[in-house]
């Protein structure tokens, strides 16, 4: 479910690999598209093929992927969807949706059953939500007998498996008491929900790609994606059936997915945003661009190794200079293409994660949390510059209501505070993080990329 370029260079390729490494062809994908139908539209003509282009030191060659089997269009075929998951021979179910996918209420973290998609879903009509479809899928597998089955979370969110089952189990308990009840029973004792870890850097595809991949394979391919040459997919291994034998193709099946969950999103993704609302504002339109300048990559490396790696629990075998390291010269690969916008849309949604959690764990022991309430700051300012109608953020209406006529540091800074979808009330009112959201806010805002360089290389 969610069949983007990151699923396709990634779940795609693992489980292939996982056929070539044991010999079985008893695997394939039936991948589902969620708001658009293009990849299905794509992939269609092409049976399921598709291909992955390398890009960066060490990129493998050119080559063609074969593992999803079909594709559907999510909102043209939901009953589909349905009979797909419900199906005996189905085993295991993959998300890649994105955070606003979830359809998550930022009050209570739980199921947003007032989102109107939601609620029609529980209303009986074929569902559309990525939740929803699951949730009917497994109600009519339990009624059909289809078997136990595994939900298996692939987007960047803390918990990402349990999160998932709890908002399932949400679904499920909102609705009449006649379904309810038979279907929480039947999900507690044959569904799970593993927790995982999932990293590689997908861009969207550009048509420039699209032509230098026709040359290499000397056909046309709509549905190729360009990809770094590094992956990695960390499990908890708690499948409820049979599932493809990923850790043949590289996967590192842990019991302490938190840990690298939390490494990742600290650091790599919380690096990822700086580095995108910092060359937002300073005419940066790629990430690698951004990394480039000498500022902008020392405000990272102090952001993750000041305010972050003190703050967490790294995994046993990751060593935190060696990933901090990694991740900027991950992000320094220009043939990635990864911009700035891209990286830098739905905010709203990722700062609390990637930034906010660093920001409260510095703050609760004491500490300043000097760098990541610089990126903080360079968010608010993309929010307060960027023209209502270009900002690409599921809050955008919320936040451009709540920003004030004048957008100065000390305007837009409290305004913005008093988000309570995303600021909690604590964490609003601490005088020390609005103080250096006030003075970053001020420096990109009045002084620039000359200001910038000035006060992170020099203090």
């Amino acid at each position: 479910m969610g069949l983007g370029a990151f699923a396709r260079a990634h779940t795609a390729v693992f489980t292939e690999d996982a056929m070539l490494a044991t010999g079985s062809a008893d695997w394939g994908i039936i991948g589902v598209t969620q708001r658009s139908d293009t990849v299905a539209r794509q992939l269609a003509p092409q049976d399921g093929l598709f291909s992955v282009a390398e890009r960066g030191t060490g990129a493998a060659p050119l080559r063609v992927v074969s593992s999803i089997v079909e594709a559907i269009s999510g909102k043209d075929r939901p009953d589909a969807v349905v009979d797909r998951i419900a199906a005996e021979t189905t085993k295991v179910v993959t998300l890649t949706v994105t955070e606003k996918g979830y359809r998550i209420d930022p009050r209570t973290g739980s199921l947003n059953t007032a989102d109107e998609q939601v609620a029609a879903d529980l209303a009986g009509r074929p569902p559309l939500t990525a939740v929803g479809q699951i949730a009917r899928g497994i109600q009519k597998r339990a009624r059909s007998g289809g078997g136990p089955l595994t939900v298996v979370s692939c987007d960047n969110l803390p918990g990402n498996g349990e999160l998932t089952g709890n908002l399932v189990r949400a679904f499920a308990g909102a609705l009449p008491d006649a379904e309810s009840t038979p279907l929480l029973a039947w999900l507690g004792q044959n569904v799970t929900f593993p927790n995982t870890m999932v990293d590689r850097m997908v861009p969207a595809t550009t048509e420039g790609d699209l032509a230098a991949v026709e040359r290499d394979l000397g056909l046309r391919d709509e549905a190729a994606v360009v990809a770094e040459p590094f992956m990695q997919w960390v499990i908890e291994d708690k499948f409820a059936a049979e599932r493809p034998a990923w850790e043949r193709a590289g996967a590192l099946f842990s019991d302490d997915v938190g840990a690298w969950e939390a490494a990742k999103l600290r650091l790599l993704n919380a690096s990822h945003s700086m580095l995108a609302y910092l060359g937002l504002a300073t005419g940066k339109a790629t990430i690698s661009g951004a990394v480039g300048e000498d500022a902008f990559r020392t405000a990272c490396r102090l952001m993750m190794a000041d305010d972050a790696l003190p703050t967490i629990s790294l995994p046993a075998g990751l060593d935190g200079d060696e990933y901090c390291g990694q991740v900027l010269e991950r992000f320094a690969n220009p043939a990635l293409g990864h911009t700035t916008a891209k990286v830098g849309s739905d905010g709203s949604q990722k700062i609390g994660l990637r930034l906010l959690t660093t920001v409260n764990a510095n703050l609760e022991t004491g500490r300043e949390p000097r760098w990541a309430a610089l990126a903080v700051a360079a968010w608010m300012h993309h929010v307060a510059s960027t023209p209502a109608s270009e900002l690409n953020d599921p809050l955008a209406a919320e936040l451009q209501a709540a920003l004030p006529a004048g957008r100065t540091a000390e305007a837009v800074v409290p305004a913005l505070l008093g988000m309570r979808s995303i600021f909690d009330p604590a964490l609003a009112a601490n005088t020390t993080f609005a103080d250096l959201l006030t003075h970053w806010y001020r420096t990109i805002d009045i002084d620039g990329l000359d200001g910038l360089r000035k006060e992170i290389i020099h203090g």
